[in-house]
């Protein structure tokens, strides 16, 4: 968030300022945490920048310090999931672009499906441009 400060218009000192602090629990299930990585994100980038993230759009991928979104497992159960919700849109790994082949057919063509490389195009995908409220100027860990 602090590299891409400037292109998602967010004041680089609110870094300085503000103390984030995300704990995922040891005790989880095991390969459950990773693949919230895009949704982690996303859910920061909403509080620092103040927009909000599109209310039909499932996510899902791990992302790497330096912003590579990677592949993940479980996308057929995801994607009817994400469907059975209600959403039309569903952002996922390029690298998870084949085994969208066994989604059911009747499902793949209800939904569209935004294949990233990159945390930024997630968040160009996911993030509504309309400022809803101010940035978060204080976080509670």
């Amino acid at each position: 968030m602090r590299s891409k400060s400037a292109e998602l218009g967010v004041d680089a000192d609110l870094f300085t300022q503000s103390d984030l602090h995300i704990h995922v629990p040891a005790g989880a299930t095991p390969k459950d945490g990773p693949s919230a990585g895009v949704a982690m994100t996303m859910a920061i980038a909403s509080l620092f920048t103040g927009r909000p993230v599109r209310s039909d759009v499932g996510m899902t991928g791990e992302v790497t310090l330096r912003g590579r979104v990677l592949p993940i497992g479980g996308v057929k159960m995801k994607v009817l999931a994400a469907h059975r919700a209600g959403l039309t849109t569903v952002i996922l790994p390029r690298r998870n672009e084949r085994d969208l082949e066994d989604v059911p057919e009747d499902v793949r063509s209800k939904m569209s499906f935004v294949l990233v490389e990159r945390i930024d195009e997630a968040l160009k995908a996911g993030l509504l441009d309309k400022v809803k409220q101010e940035p978060a100027r204080v976080l509670i860990a």
